[in-house]
């Protein structure tokens, strides 16, 4: 079946800067580029039943009319638009998104498992240009929906901004309505970038990225294997809620996040792996500081710049130098990616070789719990619960070292995929457990972590 809906105006735009940050790293990872969809499954509330497939389409149609995101594509910038900018492999001119006022969205309808479903929504990739940025599906059940899922292109939403979609489409399914105008959307974004006031944080952004790249490594992971696995990137995935109990033991009585907790172990190690005693790291930014951005459905996030000098010895005083460095970061994550770029080249050129960190991280946690109550033998019997497992392979990535963080019902979820020609699977495997381990002993005593 079909949802057909009609929205309020159409129109055109440059990318903003989140879209133009995914939409490099697809071109980077195509064919592979289905890494990138995310979906939500949620479960239709009681209050909410019996829900009809015709009630559902109804409701998902109210969403996708209100969140002008969920309606936009990329199309060729309007004739005589001067734009010299190239992209990926082909060096044509950038895409614009091209917000269209009606059309019809596809919907599959199953009786599966609606996880399953998800998956198989998610496993190929997005047609960019010509397929709506959202797959729908509906679970039914002896007539009844019982689930609703949701599959975004990344060019549509972020993690954030799916949880917005999902918020508002619990709403209406509760409502019948949402209070308020709809929220700024991506067109409205790029014109606000575009502006006075858009180019001066872009320009201060600028300033951090150019100044930390001219004494980074040039690049974090630049050994290369001499026996690469094959596909050559692979995830290894850790459950751990001995990790978890450490991380929140150590945030709370450090009085920081558990997020910048696991920024500062996470760099200790890289630099430890790869032989660096100064890290750079980039971590994955909302970017949702500004109260109008809070309630659209887009993607903000981008890479921050996170660099850490590790030759302070022991770990605390590292998480001390962590907190002002990840403010830093998050501050350089709202960026302009071709203003980035030019950097990159300008000082790639004077330092005489190509400057890329190729090391991210990605908290990708909605809520920040700090607990100092567990004791060292719950946190140490709680080892025995961990899991190590290898979900996913595949041939290219844009990165050579992704770091992941989820909340998990059997604790904290670090997944790790990397390029194995610059870091074999014993040596990820390894530091995962290393990771752990660093994070359970900094929960009771300081820890002296050497590196290189």
């Amino acid at each position: 079946m079909d949802i057909r809906f009609s929205g309020s105006r159409s129109g055109t735009a440059p990318l903003t800067w989140g879209q133009r940050a995914i939409w490099d790293t697809i071109q980077r990872t195509a064919p592979d580029d289905h890494y990138f969809n995310f979906g939500r499954v949620l479960a239709v509330p009681r209050r909410a039943g019996p829900l009809t497939v015709a009630r559902a389409a109804e409701v998902l149609r109210a969403l996708v009319e209100r969140h002008e995101s969920l309606r936009t594509r990329l199309g060729e910038p309007p004739y005589g638009t001067p734009d010299a900018r190239g992209y990926g492999d082909s060096g044509g001119p950038e895409p614009w998104q091209v917000l269209e006022t009606g059309g019809a969205v596809p919907v599959t309808v199953s009786e599966g498992d609606p996880e399953r479903l998800r998956d198989a929504l998610a496993q190929t990739a997005f047609d960019y240009r010509n397929e709506w940025p959202l797959r729908i599906g509906l679970v039914v059940e002896r007539g009844e929906v019982t689930h609703i899922v949701l599959v975004f292109c990344h060019l549509a939403a972020d993690g954030l901004g799916a949880e917005v979609a999902v918020t508002d489409l619990r709403l209406l399914l509760l409502r019948g309505s949402l209070p308020g105008p709809p929220p700024p959307s991506p067109l409205d974004l790029a014109r606000w970038q575009g502006s006075e006031r858009g180019l001066k944080v872009a320009r201060i952004a600028a300033e951090h990225w150019e100044s930390e790249y001219r004494r980074i490594p040039p690049t974090m992971f630049d050994r290369r294997e001499q026996a690469p696995a094959d596909p050559p990137i692979w995830r290894a995935r850790l459950v751990s809620r001995a990790m978890d109990l450490a991380v929140r033991r150590i945030a709370a009585v450090r009085g920081t996040s558990t997020s910048t907790v696991l920024l500062a172990a996470a760099s200790v190690l890289a630099g430890k792996v790869s032989g660096h005693d100064v890290c750079a790291m980039l971590p994955i930014v909302g970017n949702r500081f500004r109260g109008d951005t809070a309630g659209t459905v887009t993607t903000l996030s981008q890479e921050g710049l996170f660099v850490l000098d590790l030759r302070r010895g022991d770990f605390t005083g590292l998480l001390r130098a962590a907190r002002p460095a990840a403010l830093r970061a998050y501050r350089s994550a709202y960026h302009d990616p071709a203003e980035r770029d030019g950097i990159t080249e300008r000082v790639s050129r004077e330092r005489g070789t190509p400057i890329h960190p190729y090391c991210c991280f990605n908290d990708m946690r909605f809520a920040d719990q700090v607990d100092a109550s567990p004791d060292e033998r719950t946190v140490r019997d709680a080892l025995a619960e961990t899991t190590l497992g290898w979900p996913l392979s595949q041939e290219k990535l844009n990165c050579r070292f992704c770091l992941h963080v989820t909340g998990e019902p059997g604790g904290l979820g670090v997944s790790l995929t990397a390029d194995t020609r610059h870091l074999s699977r014993p040596a990820m495997e390894r530091y995962l457990l290393d990771l752990e381990s660093l994070l359970v002993e900094a929960a009771f005593r300081e820890v002296l972590e050497p590196v290189g």
